[in-house]
């Protein structure tokens, strides 16, 4: 069986690349879910704050994932949905399986990835102290809670601030349970600022900064957890030990995008985003396959990832209905001081415009992001506010685009 296109994942990033695929003249699609249904992440998000941006109304994670699922009705997109995919090869083979149809090798004109990320593990981040019961991904407990029906645990302590923690926090309160602390290593917050606000101010849970879970207790099950403060070199400084009597411990200690399937296509891969290296279109390395959403780097807000996989489903489109766009006349994109990391890598030469998005690497007040052209300044865009927690965005117009004279951009931070 042959596809124009053949979207892997069916979460908020796979439904917006096929609709916007669609939109764009192509017809025959196929999205693969290894989920029983569509929505991804989303369907364990019943709180609210989806939305704000793409439309303008503020939606919990079914209704946002509700409103995209409903859309594919009006379309002639198959879906396919509890089937696992083992293998994509560089000539876009898909190698997948299900009950129903058993093994299946699938040929796509064009794909996209749109896998989605996986959270990091207590193997991941090496915590000393015992094995017992009680020790989950905060996004595992989500799902126990919010899909399952299932009540993890009552005095609670959670590692790590990323978005996840921050709001397992609040929901773990308005279930009964006790949230004694929320601990992060780093000197800041990795969650949005209004997650810290609404999920841990708000319900009067305390955040310590700069520390880290040193001893965890209990045979059969976490009886009790010790965590301290740490220096610069991110080691327990002896005498600020606090113990908490608990019975679970969360864990929402990073992301990483889930790209086993991107390697096993050969796609060059960035080791600063964990996700595959794209051109401004969402195009990898390897012709006609694009990448979009938390795979490719790891979203703060699922709007931008919505913009993001639109951009790669037209994109999609154009690649089999013109052909393949010329790749070796490119800008490269490089992050300069302060900057993680920037997507997309490389722009064409030929693009009218490019939007580039990046994550700082500390806090920065009234400071400046700089876009330098080799050696040359480019454009210098104010902030007021820089986060780690919040990803960046920013625009190169197409009359900047035109002044560009090297083959090198390079994002870094001005500090005022």
């Amino acid at each position: 069986m042959c596809y124009d296109l053949i979207v892997i994942g069916g979460g908020p990033a796979g439904l917006a690349a096929a609709l916007s695929a669609y939109e764009n003249g192509l017809r025959n699609i196929l999205i693969i879910e290894r989920d029983k249904e569509l929505g991804g992440i989303l369907n364990q998000c019943i709180h609210n704050g989806f939305g704000l941006h793409y439309f303008k109304e503020e939606l919990t994670g079914p209704e946002y994932a509700g409103k995209f699922i409903k859309m594919l009705d009006d379309t002639n997109v198959k879906v396919m949905t509890d089937t696992m995919v083992l293998e994509l090869t560089k000539d876009k083979k898909v190698h997948c399986v299900n009950t129903a149809d058993g093994y299946q090798i699938l040929n796509g004109k064009s794909i996209v990835l749109a896998m989605g990320c996986r959270e990091r593990t207590r193997g991941a981040i090496s915590i000393p102290g015992t094995r017992p019961a009680g020790i989950l991904t905060a996004g595992a407990a989500q799902r126990y809670v919010n899909i399952e029906g299932h009540m993890v645990g009552k005095k609670v302590v959670i590692l790590g601030s990323g978005d996840i923690g921050l709001i397992m926090a609040r929901r773990m309160t308005l279930e009964g349970a006790k949230v004694l602390a929320c601990v992060e290593l780093m000197p800041y917050s990795g969650g949005l600022q209004r997650n810290i606000v609404q999920c841990l101010h708000d319900f009067d849970i305390p955040l310590y900064l700069s520390h880290t879970i040193i001893d965890i207790e209990g045979k059969n099950r976490v009886e009790g957890v010790t965590i301290a403060e740490v220096g610069a070199d991110r080691k327990p400084i002896a005498g600020t030990e606090i113990h908490f009597d608990c019975d679970t411990i969360l864990l929402s200690v990073g992301l990483i995008p889930e790209n086993e399937l991107t390697k096993t296509a050969d796609i060059e891969m960035d080791g600063r985003t964990n996700g595959s290296v794209v051109y401004e279109n969402m195009e990898t390395s390897v012709d006609g396959i694009f990448a979009c959403g938390n795979v490719v780097h790891v979203h703060d807000l699922v709007d931008f990832v919505t913009a993001e996989s639109q951009k790669a489903g037209k994109a999609a489109a154009d690649y089999v209905l013109n052909g393949e766009k010329e790749k070796s006349d490119y800008i490269s994109l490089a992050n300069g001081n302060g900057v993680g990391y920037t997507v997309p890598q490389k722009i064409r030469k030929s693009a009218d415009e490019a939007e580039i998005f990046f994550r700082v690497r500390q806090i920065f007040k009234n400071s400046a992001i700089v876009v330098m052209d080799g050696e040359t300044r480019l454009a210098k865009f104010k902030r007021e506010h820089l986060a780690p927690g919040e990803m960046e965005k920013i625009k190169i117009p197409n009359a900047l685009m035109k002044k560009i004279t090297s083959d090198k951009l390079t994002v870094l931070i001005e500090e005022a």
